[in-house]
C-alpha cells in the first residue's frame, strides 16, 4: 500500500535519517561526561518519530483524515502538512505551497546546523575558561539554539502530531538545561562570567548581530 504512493514505506531512508540525525546530535550537543539523559532520549523520540512519518507509516495524516473527513492523497507531497492547508484553504496551489514550506523551513535547518557545527568547534577550543568570542559574541547558547532552529524547521516542514507534542516540552528542557549551564558557569567564574551574560543574550543572536 505505502509503496504505491512511490513516497511511504521507505525504511531505507527512515534508518538512513535516524542515523545521521541522531549521529549529528550526538556528536555536536550530547555532551557524554555529562549527559542529560532526558533530553537525550526525547530528542532521539522526536528524531525517529519525524523520520518514521516523513518516510515511514504517515499516521498523522490518517489521523487527521479520519478526524477532519477529508481525503488526504498519500504522496511526498502532502506530507508537508502546512502546505497542504495552505492549499486546501485556496490560499496556494500545493506545488507552490510546498516549495514555500520547504525554502523557508530548509533556511531554518541550514542556520541552526551552522551554530551547532561553529559552537561546537568553539567550545572544543575553550576546554578551559569562558567562550566568549565568534557566536559566544552573540548569543550565550548557540548550541541550544542550534538544535531549536533545527527541530522548528523540521516542525514547519513535516509536521507531525507526536512531535507537535514533543517540540514544547524539549524546548522547555533546552532552556532548562541552559540556566543549569550558566548557574554553574557563574559558580565557576563569578564576576566575569556575570559581564559576560549582561553583555551576550541568551538566545536572541539577532540583538547583537544588528546591533
Amino acid at each position: 500500500m505505502f509503496h504505491e504512493s512511490g513516497w511511504y514505506g521507505n525504511w531505507g531512508a527512515v534508518i538512513a535519517s535516524i542515523v545521521l540525525a541522531t549521529f549529528i546530535f550526538t556528536v555536536f550537543v550530547a555532551k557524554p561526561k555529562k549527559m542529560d539523559w532526558k533530553s537525550y532520549g526525547l530528542t532521539e523520540a522526536f528524531i525517529i518519530s519525524l523520520f518514521t512519518e516523513m518516510f515511514g507509516i504517515p499516521l498523522t495524516i490518517y489521523t487527521l483524515s479520519s478526524i477532519l473527513k477529508i481525503d488526504i492523497p498519500l504522496n511526498g507531497l502532502t506530507g508537508h502538512l502546512f502546505a497542504t492547508a495552505l492549499a486546501y484553504l485556496g490560499l496556494l496551489e500545493l506545488e507552490a505551497a510546498v516549495a514555500l514550506v520547504m525554502v523557508v523551513s530548509l533556511l531554518i535547518i541550514s542556520f541552526g546546523l551552522i551554530l551547532l557545527i561553529i559552537g561546537w568547534y568553539e567550545v572544543y577550543k575553550y576546554r578551559e575558561g569562558i567562550a566568549m568570542t565568534g557566536l559566544y559574541r552573540l548569543v550565550r547558547h548557540p548550541q541550544y539554539l542550534g538544535i531549536i532552529l533545527i527541530m522548528t524547521g523540521f516542525m514547519i516542514q513535516w509536521p507531525t502530531i507526536p512531535t507537535l507534542i514533543m517540540y514544547p516540552i524539549l524546548l522547555y528542557i533546552y532552556h532548562r538545561q541552559a540556566l543549569k549551564e550558566e548557574k554553574y558557569m557563574l559558580e565557576k567564574y563569578g564576576e566575569e562570567y556575570r559581564r559576560y551574560m549582561e553583555t551576550t543574550p541568551r538566545y536572541n543572536i539577532l540583538k547583537k548581530l544588528f546591533k
